[in-house]
């Protein structure tokens, strides 16, 4: 699962939100969460437990969902 779908699941930002961090991203070439963080739009933390659920759902160990 990218780390966008995750943070729209988490309802930490709107769909609206990550198209315009995408559209961002392109023209900085920074990752999403930094840009996420440094917008403003989330927290430091936030991203930091998004790319942990991130990593447990790639390696097979999310069970919850």
């Amino acid at each position: 699962m990218k780390i966008g779908e995750i943070l729209i699941r988490r309802q930490l930002i709107s769909q609206v939100q990550l198209n315009q961090a995408i559209d961002i991203q392109t023209s900085l070439h920074l990752k999403l969460g930094e840009l996420l963080v440094f917008q403003g739009w989330i927290q430091q933390q936030n991203l930091e437990e998004a790319l942990k659920e991130q990593y447990w759902r790639q390696n097979g160990y999310w069970i919850i969902d």
